[in-house]
């Protein structure tokens, strides 16, 4: 009887200890989900950030390039409007979408300065043209950042207890910030010669 009251006992203590540690185990992936899904939102702030200095760039390289290249209008009318579309979209894959139709729209602008000598030795237009250098690395750097903190939350939402914890603290996937594929593609810009 004795060693019967023991064996009840020793059981008794390995399933509360057993239901402690998976309850903590549990409140530890919440905590972790919901500081995953923290680092995400922050990490798409600063891509968003430098997003915006090279849509605030763009109406001075416009303006620059306008003196030099009147009859090249289709090209500034559609840097233009690839500017609008980013501010008129919402979430991270509409930006994304709207962010690579005007790097493909600002690469056939920046390649006008082969076509045109006097605005590629415009101190102004070199000015431009190396602030949005500098922003296109920063950007790139960013994308990086944001792509590692997305893998990592949905690494870990994956796990079947990071699943349960995500779903509690209602947290989802995170989409990656990719380069879609017409952007991987070179501009080609017909001069007509």
């Amino acid at each position: 009887m004795k060693y019967g009251l023991i064996a009840l006992l020793v059981g008794l203590a390995i399933v509360v200890c057993g239901v402690c540690g998976g309850g903590c185990m549990l409140y530890s992936s919440y905590k972790t989900a919901i500081s995953l899904d923290e680092e995400v939102k922050a990490k798409w702030s600063d891509v968003e950030v430098d997003l915006q200095r090279r849509y605030d760039l763009i109406p001075n390289i416009i303006e620059t390039v306008k003196g030099y290249a009147k009859h090249e209008k289709g090209i500034i009318e559609t840097v233009a409007e690839s500017r609008t579309k980013y501010f008129s979209a919402s979430g991270p894959a509409a930006k994304q979408e709207a962010s690579a139709g005007l790097e493909r729209a600002l690469s056939r602008l920046l390649v006008l300065q082969e076509q045109y000598p006097d605005l590629k030795a415009n101190q102004q237009f070199q000015n431009l043209t190396v602030s949005l250098e500098g922003t296109e690395n920063r950007i790139a750097e960013k994308r990086r950042r944001y792509n590692e903190a997305v893998r990592q939350l949905n690494t870990h939402i994956r796990g079947p207890i990071g699943s349960i914890a995500a779903s509690w603290a209602d947290v989802k996937p995170a989409e990656l910030f990719e380069v879609q594929e017409a952007a991987k593609v070179a501009p080609k810009v017909d001069f007509g010669d």
